[in-house]
């Protein structure tokens, strides 16, 4: 398993694929990674050499935010929506959905477990014995 940039590649695969694996990386910058590097794209990521490994990982480095860089500054993002008052920033604050989808049904995902009103069944009480 090569590793580049931290990342472990996995060894099988090809390498157009494998770097995909990289946080921040998907097929379209990792088509363009391999043409600056000069990589053929239909390479398993074992097959490649140690200097086609050291351009790769020095092109990502040079280049492109990948991992906990661009973790943090997306969450930077998020926080100064957040702090700012903007209106994406309310929703990531009320855990709802940002790019406009509707809410009436759907989001499930962000909104969470459905709970029903009527559904959950309320405990019997006795009428005392006269």
């Amino acid at each position: 398993m090569p590793r580049i940039a931290g990342f472990e590649i996995p060894a099988n695969k090809r390498i157009e694929i494998g770097l995909t694996y990289i946080y921040g990386i998907g097929r379209s910058v990792s088509n363009e990674i391999l043409k600056k590097a000069g990589v053929d794209s239909d390479k398993r990521a074992n097959k490649l050499e140690e200097s086609e490994i050291s351009t790769l990982q020095s092109i990502i480095q040079n280049e492109y935010r990948i991992g906990g860089e661009l973790r943090r500054e997306v969450q930077d993002n998020v926080k100064r929506l957040k702090v700012t008052g903007t209106y994406r920033g309310l929703r990531h604050k009320r855990g709802l959905p940002v790019r406009g989808q509707r809410t009436k049904t759907n989001a499930r995902a962000k909104r969470g477990k459905r709970r029903t009103v009527g559904s959950s069944k309320k405990e019997v009480t006795k009428a005392p014995a006269s």
